[in-house]
């Protein structure tokens, strides 16, 4: 789990992984400092953190892979502590795919899927 919290970028934004298993993992990231004009977290903050789970739990079970398709929807304003867990909902020999909820509280604040490639 170190070398997950040692992402350069991931410590730019304050994004903390918490937890790893098997096809899966979670993150924090606290909002403040990261505000839109409407004083909520801006979307490329929170798109930043699932992506950012989505590749851990990616990459924790052994095969490399990167990132060939990401899509996020936007429920909720996200606000205050932000925790975003990811998790293998696909896999075949080439590809794998994830969920990731990102919550603001006990609140669904966005949904992603993020598909990645085993190189």
């Amino acid at each position: 789990m170190h070398a997950f919290n040692d992402c350069e970028f991931a410590r730019l934004l304050g994004i903390e992984i918490v937890e790893i298993w098997s096809g899966g993992a979670r993150a924090v990231m606290e909002t403040p400092g990261k505000a839109n004009l409407m004083g909520i977290a801006h979307g490329g903050a929170v798109f930043a953190l699932a992506d950012h789970v989505f590749g851990v739990a990616a990459n924790a079970g052994g095969a490399a892979q990167i990132a060939i398709s990401a899509h996020i929807r936007y429920l909720a304003p996200a606000t205050g502590r932000l925790e975003a867990v990811a998790r293998r909902v696909s896999e075949t020999d080439r590809f794998s795919v994830f969920e990731v909820l990102v919550y603001a509280g006990d609140r669904l604040a966005a949904s992603f899927e993020g598909v990645g490639l085993k190189i």
